[in-house]
């Protein structure tokens, strides 16, 4: 399927978390393709811009066409994760199953999220020196 030029995607999903540790902690987290396909296994990721320790830009095929964004922001001790998803369903959904689409999608993105600060975080604190510190 694709997309008309100019044509606003159907999910414009944007989340925050923040997470007590550095941006290379988290960019680890998201270099191996197979954790994509673990987050997000209806999707076709294409990485078009790798930018380190500062996140990963995907095209999306599969599922959803669009783009989606991981962008790692430092702040204080640790790390602003901000993620955005624009796409559009591969099979244009009933007008009333996009919100429901939507909202699967963002509690999905926050999932991820809060899974990686768990596991990352190993019980830290913000505020707190890592033990090995």
């Amino acid at each position: 399927m694709s997309i008309p030029h100019g044509t606003p995607p159907a999910l414009d999903i944007v989340d925050e978390t923040f997470l007590a540790v550095p941006p290379k902690t988290i960019a680890a987290a998201f270099a191996d393709p197979a954790a994509w396909r673990e987050y997000w296994p209806d999707l076709v990721l294409e990485v078009y811009t790798d930018r380190g320790d500062e996140g990963l830009r995907w095209t999306v095929r599969g599922a959803l066409v669009g783009t989606m964004e991981v962008w790692l922001e430092p702040m204080l001790d640790g790390t602003l994760l901000h993620y955005f998803l624009r796409a559009t369903p591969a099979v244009p959904p009933r007008p009333s199953r996009v919100r429901r689409e939507f909202d699967r999608r963002a509690r999905a993105a926050k999932r991820i999220a809060l899974r990686l600060k768990e596991i990352l975080e190993d019980g830290r604190e913000p505020g707190v020196p890592p033990p090995d510190h």
